[in-house]
């Protein structure tokens, strides 16, 4: 959905917008003038949506205090936005998805874990941008709409901790299949070694507006409307 999501963009807000770039999925594009498009691998991310999503995060580093951020934000965000922790690579992250993907996990559990072997899910894009103001256009495809499991949260404060994905990997006995350095990381994320993810009430998310501007139940009430109409 980003494409025709920024397309809109630029009709709304023409030349006031200074930079964009987006990450879409491969022959999912529009024409734009000033947004950038970038397409990608999903679900499995590859390594077209690691440099566009290193682009991204480039670009909202460089934002001002009096500058606005305004993200696109839809399901699939999660694999179109893949830039690996620390010390982890994209096989290590694609190989764990597979592993998420066929094991059996909500899509809760796996972007739990999602958010802690990235550099930019989990809130850390708004911790990027941050002291910008940021705006986030969400369209959900998850119930019950919880802003920090859309694409992972990029700019959502995260309930969940590296402890649940420890949890989760018991859960599901996983813990021989994920390559040894994913695993490695979690460890270190519950020993208290590595940093967590912004959670609700830090000051990164003072100046961050997450607006839900479609979901599920919006689609559903929709369609019910229509059938209504027609005589069902």
């Amino acid at each position: 959905a980003a494409a025709p999501m920024a397309s809109a963009l630029e009709d709304l807000l023409g030349d006031r917008i200074t930079h964009g770039i987006i990450n879409v999925k491969y022959g999912h594009v529009e024409k734009l003038k000033k947004i950038k498009i970038n397409e990608a691998g999903h679900p499995v991310p590859d390594i077209c949506g690691e440099h566009g999503a290193l682009q991204i995060l480039d670009l909202v580093k460089s934002a001002k205090k009096e500058d606005l951020v305004i993200f696109l934000i839809s399901g699939g965000g999660s694999a179109l936005l893949p830039i690996p922790a620390q010390n982890l690579t994209l096989k290590d992250k694609q190989k764990t998805i597979k592993i998420l993907l066929s094991c059996g996990a909500s899509i809760h559990e796996i972007n739990a874990i999602r958010k802690h072997i990235s550099s930019a899910k989990g809130g850390r894009l708004a911790q990027a941008a941050y002291p910008a103001d940021i705006v986030s256009l969400i369209l959900s495809d998850v119930v019950g709409d919880d802003l920090d499991v859309i694409s992972s949260g990029p700019t959502a404060p995260d309930s969940s901790t590296f402890s649940l994905c420890m949890e989760i990997i018991d859960r599901y006995n996983i813990a021989d299949s994920l390559p040894e350095s994913i695993l490695t990381h979690i460890k270190k994320g519950v020993s208290g070694k590595l940093r967590e993810t912004p959670k609700p009430g830090d000051p990164v998310f003072d100046k961050t507006f997450n607006l839900i501007i479609g979901s599920n139940i919006d689609a559903i009430n929709a369609a019910s409307k229509e059938a209504e109409a027609l005589g069902y």
